[in-house]
């Protein structure tokens, strides 16, 4: 699809200058703009490229004058990294502007399904579902009996929500995501073998949620897991069974979380970091990459290693860690002194 210099300065209420009819379909970095690309400029880092660009069309800020002669078109605009962004959004909802319901695909008589919908080949969709208006569902998708999935929310290509699930509104569960599968639960007997104890509650996502890709989400032993307003999550996290995670905290690929916890409001969580269960993390908490944690936790702290340690802390010792062969030498030099004159 192409747009002319026109139709996104109309877009992003912005000014042309050059050609108003300059097309462009394509995307690009500044420096690596061909013919018929859009790009920006935004970090003054950057501004030498735009004398070479061979973009068709750039975004510049309002205050942006040029000291040599351009080939591009410029739509100047109040804030030109806000502006592209949006322009990366309108795109985005182009592209994946489908609707129907593509064949072969399986849709349940009972399911309930809102309008301007789109469930793309081979997906699934069970008894009971409600599904609200404007979601899409990608091909190779399968969502269980009695799952609710609020409004404009995505499910990408093949994505799983098991049984009983709830979704809210504006929500994105990225390609492979699982949510609802059975959380890690077994007793052993006094043989030592292990016996699974049904896992018969739920997970419920509440709205403007981001899942990642390949993120597992188990479902609870009883009641739910849940995911509350807001949170974002990277690609490869493991929640377990009955986990809480607070509002808008946002968690970094590769983390593990053991059943029961709760995590607090607006915290952040780098990747790699393991958590153990049956623990409360407060609100804004802020743990670094691949620590672990295996304590409760207070607002407002800031962690680091494994056991994690305040960051200043961690900060200080490890100041002593990477220099504990030459403090060893020094310590046994002066024990050999101390031996020589007894």
């Amino acid at each position: 699809m192409k747009f002319t210099a026109e139709q996104i300065a109309g877009i992003l209420e912005g000014t042309v200058v050059g050609d108003a009819n300059a097309e462009v379909s394509q995307l690009a970095k500044i420096e690596e703009g061909t013919a018929g690309t859009l790009t920006f400029l935004a970090n003054p880092k950057y501004k030498s490229y735009i004398y070479t660009t061979k973009a068709t069309i750039t975004i510049v800020n309002n205050d942006f004058e040029a000291e040599e002669e351009l080939s591009t078109t410029l739509i100047k605009v109040e804030d030109a990294y806000k502006a592209f962004t949006k322009l990366l959004e309108y795109y985005n909802q182009i592209k994946l502007n489908k609707s129907g319901v593509e064949s072969p695909s399986h849709v349940s008589v009972t399911a309930n399904i809102g309008t301007n919908h789109y469930i793309g080949a081979f997906s699934y969709i069970g008894d009971n579902v409600t599904i609200g208006d404007n979601v899409k569902i990608f091909p190779n998708s399968y969502i269980g009996d009695n799952v609710k999935i609020g409004d404009n929310s995505i499910v990408f290509s093949g994505g799983k929500i098991y049984s009983d699930c709830v979704v809210g509104n504006n929500c994105v569960i990225n390609s492979g995501a699982i949510i609802g599968a059975d959380g890690f639960g077994f007793t052993p007997d006094e043989n030592g073998e292990y016996s699974k104890v049904p896992q018969i509650g739920n997970v419920i996502i509440e709205d403007n949620v981001d899942i990642g890709a390949a993120t597992t989400i188990d479902r609870a032993t009883l009641g739910s897991t849940v995911i509350r307003k807001g949170v974002k999550l990277d690609n490869q996290i493991q929640i377990a069974h009955n986990v809480e995670i607070g509002k808008n905290t946002v968690i970094a690929a590769q983390t593990g979380i053991a059943g029961s916890t709760k995590i607090g409001e607006n915290c952040q969580i780098g990747g790699q970091v393991g958590i153990v269960g049956h623990i409360t993390i407060g609100n804004n908490v802020k743990i670094q990459a691949q620590s672990g944690i295996g304590r409760n936790i207070k607002d407002n702290e800031v962690l680091q290693g494994s056991p994690a340690l305040a960051y200043g802390d961690y900060n200080k010792s490890y100041v002593y860690f990477k220099n504990l062969p030459k403090i060893v030498k020094t310590i046994n030099t002066i024990e050999k002194k101390l031996d020589g004159n007894s």
